[in-house]
């Protein structure tokens, strides 16, 4: 399993706001959550599947700017593949938490 943080940045709108580009995007993982897990925070959306799956669902998200009229858009993933063991966000978080 990876787990991915994607920013998917419109460029060029005529609204600074982004929430509704953030909206329709999670939409999109909503029609994936039978192959991914995701979270969403303030500042990106967290997934978490297989690498391919991940890969295919991020080029949906990636589109959905374009979908709504933008011109651009600006997309960064930063991706976390651990292979020497099974691991996943919550795994994660506890073993942060465990040290606090």
């Amino acid at each position: 399993m990876a787990i991915v943080d994607v920013t998917i940045i419109p460029v060029g709108t005529s609204n600074t706001s982004v929430s509704e580009y953030v909206a329709e995007i999670q939409k999109v993982l909503e029609k994936n959550a039978d192959r991914v897990k995701y979270q969403l925070t303030p500042m990106n959306t967290i997934i978490e599947g297989e690498l391919p799956v991940l890969f295919e669902v991020i080029q949906q998200m990636h589109e959905v700017p374009f979908s709504k009229g933008a011109g651009r858009v600006a997309t960064n993933i930063r991706v976390d593949d651990r292979r020497d063991k099974v691991s996943s966000m919550e795994k994660k978080l506890q073993s942060v938490q465990s040290k606090l």
